[in-house]
């Protein structure tokens, strides 16, 4: 080893070796996953980009692995160094330093299959579930799985033997207490230079480095250490929310900009700005809600979308009742589709709410309102309720029960995620004939789980689209199957004319990041059957968060909420959707797009006569305010605490102020 390197730097050849060798792989796993999406690269004049900055990110990356290591090695007497533990534990260190960035590497095909980006905060956030995950990787990704813990134990086997040996040989070399002392200030200067990687105001961050209107593209430079540890830096910190976008706008502005907008009036008692009060479209008796939340289900798998023919009771259903063909998710996550279905609340950067501290207790949501009228409020789930908080999350909010995996004495079939939808929907139905006729009104949230990674079901109840069982369009067939068998069930009960049914989806069940948004895979079925309610096909472009205002007034609640969403049944409107896709941030409306990145300028987008999404050179100033106003919102309205419901005796006494909603 001595005779590698100069005497004065030969302590750090192993480090070195470690530092060359974690370049190799990393740029070698990158080269793999340009190539992998080469067509995309291509199409930006990207391979410069994605190259030459992917190696300063992995630079920046082995400066944070070996930095502080190689400083407090050199600063090691010679004596110490030799020490067979001393040996060990650098050894282990630098073994874990090259591994770990290559499990990850090795991890990343698979989520950029799913999600079109390298591991992010979505799976950190997964990591927090071993039990699900350990289930989902055995059964729907075992030979990946086994190989990338085969690969990465090998590595660290040989990785050990390599870098001791390297160890042994450097150990003895000893340059003089100055000489150490000073080359040990000069890595840690180094390293500090390298992570940073910029003279500018702000260190290199994955903002600086995107380059194109591609998610996808824009994740290939990163390095997938490197992006998982800044989405861990993200959730640790101090959350900026929606002010990535925007820190110049005050929080009055935004609170009066969406008191116009809604054109709501506000009661005395209450410290909200925005309360909104519609007439409801229906004024008897308050009927039952019956919302049915379908996992991974977007439009891409429904035939009367343009989707493969997978659901023909959906599309039986569609036929029946009031189906929005221009639908919306407002993210890719399940708590997305919760926060925004059963809250009304708008989509930001941060995590959903359904997670956030703030939001345990206080916030509103369907139930929170529907339990002041003397509902039964109940969620019914077939797996583990405590995942992603959701059990606590909706119990501290109006929920009065939680019906989940534990709670079926017999279940016909059980899998990764739980029970299957069939034995799901067959306990909800019991549940509410049992509620209707002892006469309790009642609110049943039903989230369905089949149609999950890693796609298990019952045998015999589908003729398979797909030749393998276990597959995501099979899954999909089956939990239209299983909603199917529910509905028909549900049209011969005795609770099916003082009820209104809600089915939708919580999102589609990938993200490809062809786009910045990739707009196409936020698209998602939406269906409600109510009394009265004469079939239409509705082809206005609405967001998930319309849905909420829109079932409370089928239902004949009149109660003002915070929800900014629009009722659905009044004519005209909305004619937007809000999108979020990791932290970026889409307002859409029927002719344009604003999307908005952090540290960036806004980018606009128009709608061509074929209805694709053309980049247009400059955003519209309103169409911007608009897009900004609504991304904060969410921010706000959580920090704040105005996502609640006035407190129901104070609101009693101040008297209810009608918004100008009412009057129109």
């Amino acid at each position: 080893m001595s005779r590698s390197f100069p005497r004065p730097v030969s302590g750090l050849a192993p480090f070195l070796l470690v530092f060359v060798a974690g370049l190799a792989l990393l740029s070698a796993s990158r080269l793999g996953l340009s190539l992998w999406h080469a067509g995309a690269v291509e199409a930006v004049d990207g391979w410069a980009p994605v190259l030459l900055q992917g190696l300063r990110v992995d630079v920046a990356t082995m400066c944070m692995l070996l930095g502080v290591a190689a400083a407090l090695y050199l600063l090691l007497p010679v004596g110490l160094r030799t020490r067979r533990w001393v040996r060990a534990v650098f050894a282990g260190w630098l073994t874990l330093a090259l591994v770990l960035p290559l499990t990850l590497e090795l991890a990343t095909p698979a989520f950029m299959h799913e999600y079109g980006l390298r591991p992010n905060r979505v799976f950190v956030e997964y990591l927090l579930y071993p039990q699900e995950i350990a289930s989902t990787l055995g059964k729907g990704h075992l030979a990946s799985s086994l190989l990338t813990l085969a690969l990465s134990m090998a590595a660290a086997l040989l990785g050990y033997r390599v870098i001791r040996r390297a160890l042994a040989r450097a150990g003895s070399a000893d340059s003089g207490w100055t000489l150490r002392l000073g080359l040990a200030v000069l890595v840690v200067a180094l390293s500090a230079m390298g992570i940073r990687s910029t003279l500018g105001h702000r260190p290199m961050n994955p903002a600086l480095l995107a380059f194109s209107s591609d998610a996808t593209v824009n994740t290939l430079p990163l390095n997938s250490f490197y992006s998982v540890a800044f989405s861990i830096r993200d959730l640790l910190r101090d959350d900026p929310g929606a002010r990535l976008y925007d820190t110049a706008t005050p929080d009055a502005a935004v609170a009066a900009y969406m008191h116009a907008r809604t054109g709501t009036s506000l009661a005395a008692s209450t410290s909200a700005p925005v309360l909104v009060d519609h007439a409801p479209a229906y004024t008897g008796r308050p009927r039952n809600l019956v919302i049915v939340l379908e996992e991974s289900l977007g439009a891409q798998f429904v035939g009367s979308l343009g989707g493969l023919p997978l659901t023909p009771n959906y599309d039986r259903l569609a036929a029946q009742g009031w189906a929005f063909d221009r639908l919306y998710a407002t993210g890719t996550r399940s708590v997305r589709g919760i926060e925004a279905v059963i809250s009304g609340y708008t989509p930001t950067p941060s995590q959903a709410t359904v997670k956030r501290p703030r939001a345990q207790g206080q916030f509103f949501t369907l139930a929170s309102v529907l339990a002041r009228h003397g509902y039964d409020t109940t969620f019914y789930y077939g797996g583990e309720s405590h995942f992603d908080n959701m059990r606590g999350f909706l119990l501290s909010n109006g929920f009065s029960r939680i019906v989940d995996r534990k709670d079926y004495d017999a279940p016909a079939f059980v899998g990764s995620w739980g029970v299957s939808d069939e034995d799901l929907f067959d306990h909800a139905h019991a549940e509410f004939t049992r509620l209707h006729a002892a006469g309790t009104p009642f609110l049943g949230f039903v989230f369905t789980s089949s149609n999950h990674d890693p796609f298990e079901f019952p045998d015999g109840r589908i003729e398979l689209h797909d030749a393998q069982k276990a597959t995501r369009n099979n899954a999909a067939k089956y939990a239209d199957y299983a909603l199917g068998r529910f509905m028909d069930q549900a049209m011969a009960s005795s609770y099916r004319d003082d009820t209104v049914f809600l089915i939708v989806a919580d999102h589609d069940s990938r993200a490809f990041g062809r786009t910045l948004v990739p707009v196409d895979n936020f698209h998602i079925p939406g269906l409600i059957v109510a009394p009265g309610l004469a079939p239409r096909r509705d082809e206005r472009l609405v967001s998930q968060i319309d849905l909420g205002p829109t079932l409370l007034s089928l239902a004949g609640i009149d109660d003002p909420t915070p929800m900014i969403g629009v009722d659905l049944t009044r004519p005209g409107g909305p004619g937007r959707a809000l999108m979020q896709y990791d932290q970026t941030f889409a307002y859409m409306t029927d002719d344009a797009m604003v999307v908005l990145q952090p540290s960036q300028a806004p980018l606009a987008f128009v709608r061509r006569a074929d209805g694709a999404l053309q980049p247009q050179a400059t955003a519209p100033p309103g169409l911007v305010r608009d897009a900004t106003m609504h991304a904060l919102w969410g921010t706000l309205a959580y920090e704040h605490g105005w996502h609640s419901l006035p407190d129901a005796r104070a609101d009693a006494g101040a008297g209810r102020v009608l918004s100008a909603a009412r009057a129109r």
